[in-house]
């Protein structure tokens, strides 16, 4: 599988669909209909929609019947909006206060602070109107709640929100490896390993398929974030479509910061190999899984 191929054919898939379940700015609320503006600017910014993607993947990995673009796409795009919601508040001026997200100007450059956080907020809470409401998928319940459940603590206290809670309160300190893996485990594996939670349950997987599936989401996790890490320390601002170096400017807790470049690198590529093992029970449906880890060790943006 040409893996850019299959990455370029699925962003597709997801753009159409973002399309089709987003809210319209003509929406019927009139003169209200400016925060839609915003949270659409955002969503429609560009992207790799890895995390949708890693949903749809996750349901193909799986040995039941091929699970219907109808059931997963609304719960694919839910995660999308909830990656952009933490994209907006994270480039917020009280967050990480960046000028640049994916090439262009963040939310609040063109919409004032008040307005990206209520971009923000709007795109939180249409993600949750996506994966509960029945009209949007043909799931039955029992499976939308524990879709739901694995998404809102990925999104949560637990998950992104604690990260990145964590992330600020450490800037410009000495910080023990514990808290590092936390960090990363929380803001971006959580919601990473909660897509594909997501796809798995939406397509009937097993409970030794879901522990597998979680153990990839993990690792895949990891080496994201470490692969982002690096790239903030190496890549350039045009690569990156955002300020490149930051990391280092505001003190960040980074795996780059903590252990270097090439022990980082390192352990970026042992997190994927520990995500291709834990596919290692899963048929040739899984492929798209495996080359998705390749990818995230070889990306340059």
């Amino acid at each position: 599988m040409e893996i850019k191929i299959y990455l370029s054919e699925q962003r597709l898939i997801v753009e159409k669909a973002l399309e089709q379940y987003m809210l319209a700015s003509e929406s019927e609320q009139g003169v209200f209909a400016a925060h839609i503006e915003a949270m659409r600017y955002s969503l429609f910014a560009g992207g790799k929609r890895i995390r949708p993607i890693l949903c749809l993947a996750a349901g193909a990995a799986i040995a039941h019947r091929p699970t219907p673009d109808t059931e997963l796409l609304p719960i694919a795009c839910a995660l999308e909006c909830i990656h952009t919601y933490s994209l907006i508040h994270d480039d917020l001026p009280a967050m990480d206060n960046d000028d640049l997200r994916r090439g262009k100007p963040t939310s609040h450059i063109l919409y004032g602070e008040a307005g990206a956080i209520l971009a923000g907020d709007g795109l939180l809470s249409w993600a949750f109107d996506l994966l509960s409401n029945k009209n949007s998928t043909s799931l039955p319940a029992e499976k939308r709640l524990a879709i739901i459940h694995h998404i809102a603590r990925a999104a949560g206290s637990l998950g992104m929100v604690g990260g990145q809670a964590l992330d600020i309160a450490h800037e410009n300190q000495e910080f023990p490896f514990e808290t590092l893996r936390a960090i990363h485990k929380s803001k971006t594996g959580a919601l990473i390993t909660a897509s594909i939670m997501a796809g798995a349950i939406a397509a009937g997987a097993g409970l030794s398929q879901q522990e597998a599936l979680h153990c990839y989401g993990e690792q895949v996790g990891l080496a994201f974030q470490i692969v982002d890490d690096l790239l903030n320390a190496t890549a350039t601002t045009e690569q990156l479509g955002k300020a490149a170096g930051s990391d280092a400017s505001r003190g960040k807790a980074t795996y780059p910061a903590y252990f270097g470049i090439d022990a980082s690198r390192d352990t970026a590529k042992t997190a994927v190999n520990n995500a291709l093992i834990a596919l290692k029970n899963f048929d040739e449906k899984a492929d798209p899984l495996r080359d998705i880890a390749k990818y995230i060790f070889t990306r340059s943006h």
